[in-house]
Order: C-alpha cells, then structure tokens, then sequence
C-alpha cells in the first residue's frame, strides 16, 4: 500500500509501464471536468468517476483484488480508507469471485488512512481496502491497473 501525495507520485513510476499510464492520467486531471461513469485509459487501465455515500466504519467491508491494482483518488473530501494485509485476514465473508475480481472478509481493519484531496493511495492485492468510510458524500477516482 502507498500513500502520497500526487506531486510525489513520481516516484511509484517504474513499479509498473500501467501504474505510470494512471499517474500521467491523474497528472493532468482537472477535478472540475468531474463526470460520473467509467473510461478506459488504455491498456486495460480503467478510470472509475464515482459519487458515493460514505459509510460509518462498521459497515465498511474490507475487499481485496487479486487482478487489479486499485488507486483511490478523493477530489471532493477526505476519505477514510481501511486497511489489513490479506495474510493476517481469517474471516471470507464472501469467496473469492473471479468474474468481479473481488474477495469480502469479515475481519476488521487494522489501521484507517484518511486521504485527502491532493493524495492517492495505492493498494495492491496484498492490500485488503475498506473504502467509502465517513460521513455524507463525496467524490472520488478509483483507478484500476491490470496486473501483469
């Protein structure tokens, strides 16, 4: 897991040619531009636009992914983000799905990340999420890199 701020993401570039395509992309993103719905970027790189309601911490659900690299971008407001490392989760609370890439467990974070508009955080399959944690709504990129 990463957590920066965008103009320090340069240096995230050589993990990955992907990881580069989506940090060129929110290099030039203009939050004013915000529309809902979804773009692919290229090479398989998708762009998420979401206005979501954010939920009080019980009821975020840690998910982790197994084929993707998921960034989250808050543009609006801060976003709490719950984190674990899938080997220390013991509780599936929904299987591993392939079709959706996705995995729910039932254990509880073990530190929260509050993310703030300017920064991304950047979790990879290790890295079980729980995102959309707080109070009203907001606005926010959810960036999702194939992993090769």
């Amino acid at each position: 897991m990463i957590l920066c701020n965008l103009s320090d993401c340069d240096k995230y570039r050589n993990i990955s040619p992907l990881l580069a395509c989506a940090l060129d992309y929110l290099n030039n993103y203009n939050a004013d531009t915000f529309t809902p719905g979804s773009v692919e970027i290229g090479n398989g790189v998708t762009v998420k636009s979401e206005e979501v309601g954010l939920l009080p911490r019980e009821h975020a659900r840690l998910e982790a992914h197994r084929q993707y690299i998921d960034i989250h971008v808050p543009i609006k407001a801060v976003e709490t983000i719950g984190w674990a490392n899938c080997a220390d989760l013991r509780l599936v609370q929904e299987a591993y799905n392939a079709d959706k890439d996705i995995i729910f467990y039932g254990d509880m974070a073990q530190c929260l990340l509050h993310v703030r508009p300017g920064q991304i955080a950047i979790f990879f399959p290790e890295d079980a999420h729980a995102p959309n944690i707080g109070l009203g709504k907001h606005r926010k990129l959810c960036i999702k890199i194939p992993v090769q």
